[in-house]
């Protein structure tokens, strides 16, 4: 994905992309970079952009739209979103003849058109046939992001700061890990910082006061909580986040950080894992860059909590989990919390 940025940034544009998978906001941002660079003014882009939608448009007047001359410019730009839903022609003889001018087409792309398609996920199975195949030399895949943390470090390294490792902890803890609204709270992570102080490194401060998270009652000092195993501090460190979070948000929130923090522990107790290098056990754990740094804070972890509470803990959480998707019925979020906590923190 870096070297087609760069391509693209250098003014190297093809004529077809093919942006294919679920990481829409990722889609847009490249779409608009082809956008930004394939003319000389934004203007120019403006009037030479048309974007059309898989649902309402057929394979054969893509080819038409995509075949005909620009009038102002020497090239125009031609979107289409949605390209997984393209309407399929009046009877199967005419999709036939749609898909034939299709493939003809993409062997040989007017020059004078930079055609962007935007498909969501499909079967694996659907892509290996046509029209899909046909698209094979301009497809760039762009799936779920995988690591949050290290999406989150990059883009923030982009606009010239760098995360502290307790700040990226922080802030992978608390924001939804999908591209759009990491990059959204990136920029303005990176805004808030720039107003004190020039550049350098994202603190852990930064990020409690732009992100909005309480630096007395957060996931962080839950997990020393349960590290001491006090269900008094746990439990009141819980219904504070609930209580500035929302309810079901803040459940929801710390179901998923409890559910990492368990995972990870019980990983750590894999055989060999002591013996191995910190940065082994850090991928291991699912710890890229940054995160490495805590991944000793695990292993110590390993020690505390025995495996049979570990798999214990993790049963109450995929039970909690099930009330909060309507599958058990329970009377309120707060009542919930504390079960839990009983459930892992109490246990003998």
């Amino acid at each position: 994905m870096k070297q087609l940025r760069k391509d693209i940034s250098a003014g190297k544009i093809k004529p077809v992309y093919f942006l294919y998978g679920p990481e829409s906001f990722l889609k847009e941002e490249l779409a608009g970079l082809v956008k930004t660079r394939a003319f000389d003014s934004t203007e120019e882009a403006d009037l030479n952009t048309t974007i059309l939608y898989g649902q309402d448009i057929t394979l054969g007047e893509i080819v038409s739209r995509a075949s005909e001359f620009p009038m102002f410019t020497q090239r125009k730009l031609l979107i289409v979103r949605h390209a997984d839903k393209i309407r399929k022609a009046g009877s199967p003889k005419l999709q036939k003849q749609h898909i034939e001018q299709f493939a003809r087409y993409c062997s040989n792309p007017a020059d004078s058109t930079i055609l962007v398609l935007d498909a969501g996920e499909m079967d694996s199975k659907e892509l290996q046939k046509a029209p899909w195949k046909d698209l094979r030399p301009f497809r760039h895949d762009f799936l779920k992001i995988r690591h949050p943390d290290v999406f989150a470090a990059e883009r923030a390294e982009s606009y010239g700061w760098e995360f502290e490792p307790e700040a990226l902890k922080a802030f992978s803890a608390y924001i939804d890990p999908t591209a759009r609204e990491i990059a959204r709270e990136i920029e303005k992570l990176v805004m808030y910082a720039s107003s004190q102080r020039k550049k350098g490194r994202i603190t852990a401060n930064d990020v409690y006061d732009c992100v909005g998270i309480s630096k007395q009652y957060n996931v962080f000092e839950l997990e020393k909580a349960l590290a001491a195993k006090n269900l008094r501090l746990c439990s009141g460190i819980a219904l504070m986040i609930m209580e500035q979070e929302g309810l079901k948000d803040g459940m929801m929130n710390i179901l998923r950080y409890l559910t990492t923090f368990y995972m990870r522990i019980w990983k750590a107790h894999s055989p060999g894992a002591r013996q191995q290098p910190l940065s082994e056990t850090a991928k291991m754990l699912g710890m890229y860059g940054k995160q490495e740094y805590f991944a000793k804070n695990y292993l110590d972890y390993a020690s505390k909590f025995s495996l049979q509470e570990v798999e214990r803990s993790l049963l109450a959480l995929r039970r909690t989990d099930a009330a909060l998707k309507g599958i058990e019925p329970y009377p309120d979020e707060k009542y919930l919390l504390l079960r839990l906590m009983q459930e892992i923190v109490g246990q003998k």
